[in-house]
């Protein structure tokens, strides 16, 4: 499953971070919620196929950038969640966490972004067949793994592909919140057809955010063309300076 090979408290970060243990099916679910100091809402992160939550901080620090709280979790099977990775595991997963910063925290859904990058981007269409969140980002996203698993074979084994579908492409049209596709035309792994062709499906309203680099590091290569184009898109939508007063003035 990896390992926890660092925390939001360590240097450079120093960041303030709850160490969240959540029960999923007989199983735990493992995660951090990192609170921002002026939280304009919380982003619920799912992460990609590789390692770790330990492995995302840099990531996370873009989100806190912009002012957003991070609730981040490893799937079954990742980090120090326990049981195996599956496709049904890691819904189990993402509802839990959903449940979490909705129950536990009491976190209005209009404040909640759900943020999938590449396999998390399954678990955040998953998510959002019932959740009605603030705004869904998905990263370098796959539309089913049928689909990309016919592009990829013989490198992954197609016995994963009949275990574990991610209809992603059956699901997208079903989301009733903004969405944000970002994709890199340079992507090595998921070809960008899938996001665009995932934009194509997706309900308005929609927005596009092309990025450069590989797979792994685009979103770290990109610097600002992605960060500014998250703070773009999030902008409208949860409004920097917002008055928690439902009195209108005027």
């Amino acid at each position: 499953g990896g390992s926890i090979w660092r925390t939001p408290a360590d240097a450079p970060f120093g960041w303030a971070y709850e160490d969240v243990t959540l029960q999923v099916d007989g199983e735990t679910t493992h995660g951090w919620y990192i609170p921002a100091e002026q939280p304009r809402g919380t982003v619920l992160f799912s992460h990609g196929n590789a390692g770790t939550i330990a492995d995302r901080l840099e990531s996370i620090e873009i989100f806190r950038d912009l002012d957003l709280n991070v609730f981040i979790y490893d799937y079954g099977g990742y980090g120090d969640s326990s049981g195996k990775p599956s496709e049904q595991r890691c819904y189990a997963d993402v509802n839990a966490a959903w449940a979490y910063l909705t129950d536990t925290r009491s976190e209005p859904a209009s404040r909640i972004v759900l943020f999938g990058r590449s396999l998390g981007a399954g678990p955040t269409l998953e998510l959002a067949q019932t959740a009605t969140p603030a705004a869904i980002i998905i990263e370098s996203p796959f539309i089913s793994t049928t689909a990309i698993g016919k592009e990829l074979l013989p490198f992954i084994p197609v016995g994963w592909f009949i275990r574990h579908r991610f209809d992603n492409d059956k699901k997208i049209g079903n989301v009733k919140a903004p969405i944000l596709v970002v994709h890199s035309p340079d992507d090595d792994i998921i070809p960008y057809h899938h996001g665009k062709r995932l934009y194509e499906l997706a309900p308005a309203p929609k927005n596009f955010l092309e990025i450069h680099g590989d797979h792994n590091a685009g979103w770290y290569e990109s610097g600002l063309l992605y960060s500014e184009g998250l703070g773009r898109f999030l902008e409208p939508i949860l409004p920097d300076e917002f008055v928690i007063d439902d009195d209108p003035q005027n």
